[in-house]
């Protein structure tokens, strides 16, 4: 496939938030014809069109001019939404392009449902974090046949820096809560960590000074600490409820293959008890977790 084929591709891309917004800037600037669509913040969607991208004014517009659609959203209910209102306006040969992470199951059912109409599918979620989505610095993991990754990958390519494609359709998403399990894990373990280190008299400074270049240390680790050692909220975005929502999705997936959940279902429940008290806003991130530790025991 020559250069000129690939930029033939018209994206549509829904969901220009924290990650989409990156993504769909490093698209629109490879040369691709890119549309998008506004919902709260109108911000990115204007960014986007000063860099050449067009904005539709429904879902159904932005289906209907596009070849492939990214969406990039919180949940599986946004997507079955979303998918839902473009379905009408889609027609043979689209390919949609999964990026957010998702129930496995509903990415498969989606699937499903739009085969008929000759629309492919792949779930393709992504590693990092905003500043690697400005970047194209992004892992992606990809479930898809092998004639939609070679339609998607050079598109992917355009705002990723390593993709994986992990076969069939739903293993992107099985694979990205399979990570995320492991990443909020770490989450959870530093949050009481560090409230306990309190607690006994150790400070942040010195817990950190102790597991800073040793074995224990990792990117996570860094980007969790510069809020608990430098206040610094923004450090480390990804709020507490989507950690919630990813680890009810591991729990999902465990219990449909009748797989006991003894660890996932504690670091579920770590995030359920930040949320529970007063961590549900657009602002409370995982690093925030330790304050609701902290509170709980008496500091």
């Amino acid at each position: 496939m020559n250069s000129d084929s690939i930029k033939s591709e018209k994206v549509g891309f829904v969901g220009v938030g924290l990650m989409g917004h990156g993504m769909a800037k490093n698209i629109v600037e490879m040369g691709y014809k890119l549309t998008t669509i506004a919902h709260r913040n109108r911000t990115p969607v204007d960014d986007l069109v000063s860099r050449g991208a067009s904005e539709a004014g429904t879902l159904a517009e932005l289906a209907a001019t596009s070849t492939m659609i990214f969406i990039c959203l919180t949940d599986s209910d946004a997507i079955e939404s979303v998918v839902t209102e473009m379905k009408p306006a889609l027609t043979a040969g689209t390919i949609i392009v999964d990026c957010s992470t998702a129930n496995p199951s509903s990415t498969e059912r989606i699937a499903a449902e739009l085969a008929p109409l000759g629309v492919g599918y792949a779930d393709a979620p992504l590693g990092g974090t905003p500043k690697e989505a400005e970047a194209g610095a992004l892992h992606a993991m990809i479930g898809c046949s092998e004639d939609v990754f070679a339609r998607v990958e050079p598109v992917l390519s355009a705002c990723t820096a390593k993709i994986v494609h992990l076969g069939k359709l739903g293993d992107g998403h099985r694979m990205k809560l399979l990570n995320n399990f492991l990443s909020l894990g770490y989450g959870a373990l530093y949050a009481e960590a560090l409230a306990l280190s309190r607690k006994v008299g150790i400070s942040v400074e010195t817990f950190d000074s102790v597991v800073r270049g040793s074995r224990m240390d990792c990117g996570f680790y860094q980007t969790f600490m510069g809020y608990a050692l430098e206040g610094n909220r923004a450090a480390h975005k990804f709020t507490l409820s989507n950690a919630y929502k990813d680890m009810k999705y591991v729990e999902s997936m465990a219990n449909d293959v009748q797989f006991v959940t003894a660890m996932s279902s504690a670091v579920k429940n770590s995030y359920a008890f930040g949320i529970t008290n007063g961590g549900s806003g657009d602002d409370d991130y995982v690093p925030h977790l330790t304050d609701f530790i902290a509170r709980a025991n008496g500091l």
